[in-house]
């Protein structure tokens, strides 16, 4: 069985070494996002993915458009294809140049958490739990029919970096068998219930009248991009972790600023400390070592976002 593995960021780099140990020489193409440019200089820079696919000597393509290109994935005579945060949208052409179609490892237990962002999403929601779901890949986004889906807790500390880790171990972890079952004809497929779809996540704000698990929530799920960030003094701090605290006052009232007990603030609803910040122009600390020397004080207030 001929396999293709289409993927971009790091997310996808676990589960591609795991198919190439578990198929070896069966893996015989990655697709991969056109290189793009990076930091202030717009560097070229390939994706992780092509940076492990030649690592691992497997050939690699890059598309602008992979639905322009369906001639030279036919070429490849692939049995089927595995796509992994791939970030492209497929059309009827490309489902069909694969006789035994095109699979899908997404970050979330669908039909929740469908589209862009799931894993972001689902901390700043809140959720207890989330998980990788594989799917047969269809026109719909993330509609397609469920091969299997397996559990992950999320704790209360979790940011989205740290889930992502964790998530894309087990999307590797997961693939090989299901590629098995597939290649045999052994499985059974599981139509999707009413799903909604997560709109992409965008820098924000924080708003801290909001309550603080709401303000945590939304810190953990941003970090550490694209980020959240508050303004007080004049000052633009970067957040990227922040978890409820003793304390109340004013949303947005400052109720420590000590390196002892740091950065403490109020919110609609209880307090945060915000314990992992970046001042703009300067590099990540925690609260502690940014308070040595910085001209916060007990009682100042962050701005609250105004709201249309």
């Amino acid at each position: 069985m001929k396999i293709v593995f289409a993927g971009t960021p790091e997310f996808a780099v676990p589960p591609l070494r795991q198919l190439h140990e578990a198929f070896g020489k069966d893996l015989i193409a990655v697709v991969t996002q056109p290189d793009k440019p990076q930091g202030r200089k717009g560097i070229l820079t390939p994706s992780p993915v092509k940076e492990a696919a030649l690592s691992l000597g497997i050939p690699v393509l890059q598309f602008a458009r992979i639905r322009e290109n369906v001639s030279e994935l036919k070429q490849l005579h692939a049995d089927l294809m595995v796509t992994c945060a791939y970030g492209q949208i497929l059309t009827q052409e490309v489902l069909d140049a694969f006789p035994k179609g095109v699979w899908n490892a997404h970050a979330s237990l669908l039909p929740a958490y469908r589209g862009a962002a799931p894993i972001a999403r689902a901390i700043i929601d809140g959720c207890r739990e989330t998980g990788i779901t594989i799917m047969k890949t269809e026109l719909g986004l993330d509609t397609g029919d469920i091969l299997l889906s397996s559990p992950m807790e999320i704790s209360e500390t979790d940011t989205a970096d740290a889930l992502t880790g964790r998530l894309s171990l087990l999307a590797a972890k997961l693939l090989p068998a299901a590629l098995e079952s597939i290649g045999r004809g052994e499985y059974t497929l599981t139509k999707q219930g009413e799903g909604f779809v997560c709109k992409k996540v965008q820098r924000t704000q924080v708003d801290f009248s909001r309550s603080a698990r709401e303000v945590s929530a939304l810190v953990r799920g941003l970090s550490s991009a694209p980020g959240s960030w508050g303004s007080v003094g004049g000052l633009t701090l970067n957040f990227f972790f922040a978890l409820p605290a003793e304390g109340s006052g004013e949303a947005g009232e400052i109720l420590s600023a000590d390196p002892k007990t740091g950065l403490v603030v109020a919110c609609g609803e209880g307090a945060v400390r915000i314990s992992l910040l970046q001042p703009a122009g300067g590099k990540c600390m925690t609260d502690s070592a940014f308070l040595n020397g910085r001209k916060l004080a007990k009682g100042m207030k962050f701005d609250i976002p105004r709201t249309v």
